[in-house]
């Protein structure tokens, strides 16, 4: 470790203790994900800190979804010190904050199953090979519902809907407020499609740091839902016959101030860099998508006739597409970007952003051409007319989409094969148990009739 690295880890810890002089804290939250992207979190007291940032906090590793096997588990959670924050939701007299750990090996070298560490290591490369840093700025739908036993939502809302008795809307700028007192800056909120949906925008930044926040973003909505007596879910296709929940992932790729997607004197002022980026992004969408779109409910919602994207295109206005280049400042460096509209809210941000990172560079890399932009209504087009501009779709089931992953050198090598395989094993096991289950909808399809 340099001596320059050092020193801003020791200034960092530094903050961390007068942070918590000032504000009175007395627990930490050594906050992690398992494979799937579930949250999970070791608490301990100040007192224990300073173990924790030298040595970390060993835990079971063998009772996390895709860690070690019960003969290796023996892990530690590191605190990151960059990512304290107080957990401004709690009403308790005890001041609680977090921080965001990574996992090591009892040696202390990085285990090769922990999320954070996987998108860690594919943003080195990225930096390494390119010099770039990748941005990141998704939008995540979400509903309120009454209670998390029924279906019944808050209000009959659509999409950029004010209502004087909007209860959701409330609870939306209460969760603001908090995301601004943890330090997470939002763009826009609104009312999406369908009742009781909602979407809060958190404003681009460096796809580590985001996938942090959206994480803290996730448990925090739901939060302040309970406590106002509501649910909060992040269910990708919760409601039958309206829009499921989406999570558009605009990107980019900066290198220093200057935008690599950005070309004043290209057609749709995009370069070569950023054409090549979105063609990765469809030639290896269907491999990836089980890591965006990871559970059985997430391919309810990829259907035609809901807005979600089924069919691989891309276009500038036309938001039927599986990528769309957004024209809101048209000729801004800074805005120029990518929007890549099938992942869904469910998925381990750590390893969605990874994958989609691999995808984009790939095209880069093996300079992919990118075919022309379709802006008319694909879910308008025949069938002939789809085979005939050779528009190709995503996989239509979990196992489709683990099928495709299963062959997948991209995502093997962006993963590790430790996860890989630990998450390809999770997701069949899924598939099983829900391909077993018999369904309300077959008995009342079948059992009056055979």
């Amino acid at each position: 470790m340099s001596v320059d690295i050092m020193v801003k880890k020791i200034d960092e810890k530094g903050k961390v203790f007068g942070a918590i002089e000032e504000h009175g804290v007395k627990f930490i939250g050594l906050w992690f994900t398992d494979i799937l992207g579930r949250l999970k979190s070791v608490s301990i007291s100040v007192s224990e800190l300073d173990a924790a940032f030298d040595e970390g906090m060993g835990f079971d590793g063998s009772s996390i979804k895709g860690f070690a096997r019960i003969d290796e588990s023996d892990m530690l959670a590191k605190p990151d010190p960059t990512t304290f924050q107080i957990i401004p939701w709690k009403k308790r007299d005890d001041v609680v904050a977090r921080m965001f750990c990574d996992i090591l090996q009892p040696d202390g070298s990085p285990y090769e199953g922990d999320p954070r560490y996987i998108l860690k290591r594919n943003l080195e490369k990225l930096r390494e090979e390119y010099d770039y840093t990748f941005y990141i700025g998704p939008e995540l739908e979400y509903f309120y519902l009454k209670d998390d036993k029924t279906l019944e939502v808050l209000d009959e809302g659509g999409y950029f809907d004010l209502m004087t008795l909007d209860a959701g809307s409330d609870l939306r700028r209460d969760t603001i407020v908090m995301l601004g007192a943890m330090g997470i800056k939002v763009e826009a909120s609104h009312h999406e499609v369908a009742p009781s949906q909602h979407e809060i925008d958190l404003r681009y930044t460096d796809a580590l740091t985001m996938a942090d926040q959206v994480m803290t973003y996730r448990i925090l909505v739901k939060e302040i839902a309970q406590q106002h007596g509501r649910y909060a879910t992040f269910m990708p296709k919760p409601i039958f016959g309206v829009n499921g929940s989406g999570m558009h992932v605009h990107q980019s790729l900066f290198k220093g101030e200057r935008n690599a997607f950005f070309d004043p004197d290209e057609e749709y002022q995009l370069s070569d860099v950023a054409k090549r980026y979105i063609a990765g992004l469809f030639r290896h969408a269907p491999e990836i998508t089980s890591v965006t779109n990871q559970l059985v409910n997430s391919y309810k919602r990829l259907v035609p006739g809901y807005e979600a994207p089924v069919y691989i295109t891309w276009a500038r206005r036309n938001r039927s597409t599986l990528v769309r280049v957004p024209m809101y400042k048209p000729g801004k460096e800074e805005a120029t970007r990518i929007e890549f509209r099938s992942p869904d809210p469910a998925c381990n941000p750590y390893l969605a952003f990874s994958v989609m990172l691999a995808a984009g560079l790939a095209g880069i890399k093996n300079k992919y051409e990118l075919p022309p932009p379709t802006e008319k209504d694909v879910y308008l087009m025949s069938e002939e007319e789809r085979e005939r501009e050779q528009i190709e779709t995503l996989p239509g089931s979990l196992i489709e989409a683990i099928a495709l992953t299963e062959q997948s050198d991209l995502v093997r090598d962006s993963l590790g094969e430790h996860t890989f395989q630990n998450f390809i094993m999770s997701k069949k096991v899924e598939w099983d148990r829900y391909r077993v289950n018999v369904t309300e909808w077959e008995l009342k399809e079948y059992l009056s009739v055979l």
